[in-house]
Parts: C-alpha cells; sequence; structure tokens
C-alpha cells in the first residue's frame, strides 16, 4: 500500500488545521494542604516566605551550528532544499549526542535536540500551530536519520543480557478480527518464548526501553528540559502482515519515530470535544466508532509522525515488512486542571481559616429549594443562592496559593525525571567522576579539596529546586533519581535558612559558573560546607576536575 510522496516541509504547509482548540475542564480534587500565614507588617523570616516558584532565567538559545542552518533553510527553500535540509550531514544520533555533549547550557541542547527529533518544522511554529491542536507527518526518504536510535538487535541483545520481565517491561499482544488479546505469560521475558509468539504474528511491546538502553536514556533525559515534564517512550515491534493494537487515543503527546521497516498508519479526529486533550486514555474502540481517518500514510524508516492525545490511531503492518519504532511521549497529567487539582483544595482551606463568610451557616430551608429535585423550580431563593455562590468562587482567587502549588507540581515533575546521562566533562568534574580509589593497597586521591576560588554550578538547568514545606525548606534534585520510573522516592534534603539565598542564587546563575567565595552565606566556612554538601549529591559541579 504505497502512499505519494509530498515533501516534509510541504506537507507541514498544508496540513489541515480545522481541529477543535482544547476545552479547559479544570475539576477539582483533595491535593496536599498549603496554609498562607497572614503577614503583619513586620519582615518574616526567609523561610516562612520564600517563594516556591524560582523563576527560570531567560532562555539563551545559542544554537549549534547544525541546528541554526537547518531551521533557517526553511524559509523560501524549494522542495529539493528542504531535502537536503533533512538529509545534508547524514550524523547518526550518536554523533549528534556527542556534538550535544560540547554543548555548555543543557537547554540549548533540549532544544536543537527536539530541532533534530521533528526536522524540517521549525520548533517555535511547531508549539505555535501544531502542539495540542493536529498531527504532523515527517517524511524523509532517509531510512538512516534516526539510525543509531534503537534497532532489533539491541531489542534482542536486551531480551538476552537483561531482567526482562512479561507484563512489567514486555507486552505480547495481537489484534485479530477486531479482538485485541495480550498473552503475557508470567516470569522472565527470555528469547525463546519471545521470538516464538513473534513469529506465531504476535507484537512486541517494550515499556520504559531507558532502563536498558543508553542512548534512549540520554535522549529522554534531554528531551524532558524541552517538554518541562517526564519524557517517556515505548518501543514496538511488530511483524509483517499484522496488528497489535486496536484503534485508541491516548493521554499522552505522542511522537511516533520510524526506525526500521514500514507501517501503515491511520489517524481520526476525537469523536467530540469531550475527548479533546482527554485527562485519561480510552478504552479499545470497534472499527465502526471511529469513523474515516483525517490521515493515512505508510511510515517507513526515518518518517516522523505526531499526534496530540485524544487523535484516534490505529497503525498495521504491510505483508511485505515488520516494523520497529519507538514512541516518544510527553505531557501526562500536566494541564490547567492537574494544577488546579492542587490550587483549589488548599485555596479552601486557607478561606475557611481566614474569611468568615466561608464559614457562615447555609440557610435553613436550602433543601427545600436546592438539589436535583428541585432544579426546575422557579424560585426567587434559587438565583440568591447561586449568586452567594458566586460571590464566595470570586472571592477564592485571593487565597489561592498558586506558588506552593506549582512547586507540588515540580515536585510530581522532579519525581519523574530520569537521571542525567553525564557528558564526559561533567563526568570528570562532579562527584560521579572524582578520583578517590584504591590502588597499591591504598586510598588515593581522597577528600578532594573545594576553597573558596572553586568554581562552581548546578549539573544541569532544573535538576534541583527549592520549596518551602510549611516552616521548613527543603532542596529536591533528580541526579539520583533510578532509570525506572518511580523505582525510589523523590529525593531531598532540608537546606538550613540561612543557606537559601546561596542555593537560591547558584539555580539562577546556570549556566554561569560562580565562585564559592560569591554564594551570600555568613561566613567562608558556611560556603564552603554548603558547596561540599551539594557537590557530594551530585548536585553541582567543577569548571575544573578537582
Amino acid at each position: 500500500m504505497e502512499r505519494k510522496h509530498m515533501s516534509a516541509f510541504a506537507l507541514y504547509q498544508t496540513f489541515s488545521s480545522d481541529v477543535s482548540p482544547p476545552a479547559k475542564k479544570p475539576s477539582l480534587q483533595v491535593a496536599a494542604k498549603k496554609k498562607k500565614k497572614k503577614e503583619n507588617g513586620v519582615a518574616v523570616n526567609k523561610v516562612n516566605t520564600l517563594k516556591a516558584q524560582i523563576k527560570s532565567e531567560k532562555k539563551k538559545r545559542k544554537k549549534l551550528v547544525k541546528s541554526a542552518q537547518r531551521e533557517e533553510s526553511l524559509k523560501g527553500t524549494t522542495e529539493k532544499q528542504e531535502e537536503e535540509c533533512v538529509n545534508g550531514d547524514g550524523d547518526t544520533i550518536d554523533a549528534l549526542l556527542a556534538d550535544l555533549a560540547r554543548v555548555n547550557n543543557s537547554r540549548e541542547r533540549a532544544s536543537t535536540l527536539f530541532q533534530w527529533l521533528i526536522n524540517p518544522i521549525p520548533v517555535k511554529a511547531f508549539f505555535r500551530e501544531t502542539w495540542e491542536k493536529k498531527p504532523i507527518l515527517v517524511q524523509r526518504k532517509n531510512p538512516d536519520y534516526y539510525k543509531g536510535l534503537f534497532s532489533t538487535a539491541e531489542f534482542d541483545r536486551i531480551l538476552r543480557e537483561e531482567d526482562v520481565q512479561y507484563g512489567v517491561n514486555l507486552d505480547v499482544t495481537s489484534y485479530t478480527n477486531g479482538k485485541r488479546e495480550t498473552h503475557n505469560p508470567p516470569g522472565r521475558a527470555l528469547p525463546f518464548s519471545v521470538w516464538d509468539f513473534y513469529e506465531r504474528g504476535c507484537s512486541l511491546r517494550m515499556l520504559n526501553p531507558q532502563a536498558f538502553s543508553s542512548t534512549v536514556w540520554n535522549m529522554l533525559s534531554i528531551l524532558q528540559e524541552q517538554f518541562g515534564s517526564m519524557a517517556g517512550a515505548n518501543i514496538y515491534l511488530t511483524p509483517a502482515g499484522t496488528q497489535g493494537f486496536a484503534p485508541h487515543y491516548d493521554d499522552i503527546e505522542a511522537f511516533v519515530v520510524q526506525l526500521e521497516g514500514k507501517k501503515h498508519w491511520r489517524v481520526y479526529n476525537p469523536r467530540s470535544d469531550d475527548e479533546v486533550l482527554p485527562v485519561i486514555s480510552s478504552p479499545n474502540f470497534d472499527q465502526a466508532d471511529i469513523g474515516k481517518p483525517i490521515l493515512e500514510v505508510v511510515l517507513e524508516a526515518g518518517d516522523l509522525l505526531y499526534f496530540p492525545r485524544g487523535f484516534i490511531h490505529q497503525g498495521d503492518c504491510l505483508p511485505d515488512a515488520h516494523s520497529l519504532h519507538i514512541t516518544v511521549s510527553s505531557y501526562q497529567k500536566n494541564s490547567w486542571g492537574d494544577l488546579l487539582h492542587k490550587v483549589v483544595p488548599a485555596a479552601l482551606e486557607i478561606a475557611m481559616e481566614e474569611d468568615v463568610e466561608f464559614r457562615q451557616g447555609l440557610p435553613l430551608d436550602y433543601l427545600t429549594y436546592m438539589g436535583v429535585q428541585n432544579s426546575d423550580k422557579d424560585d426567587p431563593r434559587r438565583s440568591k443562592f447561586f449568586s452567594r455562590i458566586e460571590s464566595l468562587m470570586k472571592k477564592l482567587i485571593n487565597y489561592a496559593p498558586v506558588d506552593a502549588a506549582v512547586d507540588q507540581k515540580a515536585r510530581d515533575f522532579l519525581h519523574d525525571c530520569l537521571p542525567p546521562l553525564l557528558t564526559p566533562d561533567e563526568l570528570a568534574s562532579s562527584v560521579q567522576g572524582a578520583p578517590a580509589r584504591w590502588e597499591r593497597g591504598r586510598v588515593m586521591d581522597v577528600g578532594a579539596c573545594i576553597t573558596t576560588q572553586t568554581q562552581i554550578r548546578v549539573l544541569r538547568a532544573g535538576c534541583a529546586r527549592l520549596c518551602s514545606d510549611g516552616d521548613t525548606v527543603h532542596l529536591y534534585y533528580t541526579t539520583d533519581n533510578p532509570r525506572v520510573y518511580h523505582k525510589e522516592e523523590l529525593k531531598s534534603f532540608e537546606i538550613n535558612p540561612e543557606h537559601t539565598d546561596a542555593v537560591e542564587f547558584l539555580i539562577h546563575s546556570y549556566p554561569k559558573f560562580v565562585t564559592v567565595g560569591s554564594l551570600p552565606c555568613d561566613s567562608a566556612k558556611d560556603r564552603v560546607d554548603l558547596a561540599e554538601m551539594l557537590f557530594e549529591r551530585g548536585i553541582i559541579r567543577t569548571a575544573e576536575p578537582l
């Protein structure tokens, strides 16, 4: 089933954009509570007034030459030039990641890597015109574009060398005659049984491949800074002439990256406004439930397909080729409504503590005219009741601890994050690469000294965040996170009140290095002690190896 080829940029320019904008439907649920304390005109201790939201410094997008040339070439190029822009240097993902390792700013790395992922679509145009709005297709006619990201050979190596468990790390699925089935036996997924399932026409889905593949781990740990939200992935290996999954929609933004072979995809509009940007994924649909596709295409190696959450999709293999693709995902539970889940309950608790109007009793007879059984009554008391509710809802915003709620979201994100895969420079200048060792029968190079002249900075933008927990301040960080999702608890430790300014200073200074002596602490000893503590936990690095 061949499809007429259209250049990636031409398709990007012409693809229909008549999808309804997302309908924002905030729903409320009890979340972690934050109490707002009244100001009495006296300066409040730094700990109690620490703003939960630490504004990130403006992004300095000093892009790599290659990335800049790619994006710039999109303006006014012919279709041939567009193809050259995509295929120009033929760098593998390994070469790109090696180039990015030399970029001094992790935010720039994230932007450049994302531009490579969606090339030739400019990043700003993508987020302005496509993100959360409509699917987009990039056809490159370059099967090596994503070469090195993952392969069937890597899949086989993981099965042989790693502890892959059915139902935890691997799903075996089929979709035949309109019926979707999962065939996971218990225990470890060994090559003997896995490849037998595959030969019998079953699809294989590897969950959390970043736990087994360093390249996927590296890519996702960089991209999570681009999204400000967890970046995850699944690998899908499908035999020729089969389909592994029923039509459905997801609760994530999906980037389908075709790695090997080819796959026939159909994408459908959300069936109603209620399914635009859904909160949860759908059940499996029957073919009769989903209408006609708005996009039907065969993805070949090197191609990319993006679709927002809520867009129904299904993919099947053609008879002449298997398919291997990786779906990169993000933005699960990262909506305004998800933030309001944390804001509203806390605001209501604060309002009831501080405003007598919220504590005044309901009318004695309100049950006689309110409620569903009375909803059709033409009773002036109902109008008065609704007016009172509206008045209280308007007042509620004055008690909303928005910064504190954002910090709760930030803590969730830091818990979701992958740890950074360190570049050679980061490794040599951080605790992970410190030279302490056992050699010639004794300990060598232990206790490398940090002084007030040592230059330091946080390891990555966003790898640490200060949050106030009532009367204390904690520093949350990602550098010790596991590669397996939520395998361990979120990492944090309490910060002394006199050190909060110094940690804030370090976070805001990124990507610049600052001397330990410039930290705003009370004494030189405090400055060195703080720097040593942050260094030992892997949160900061030095400009030069110790």
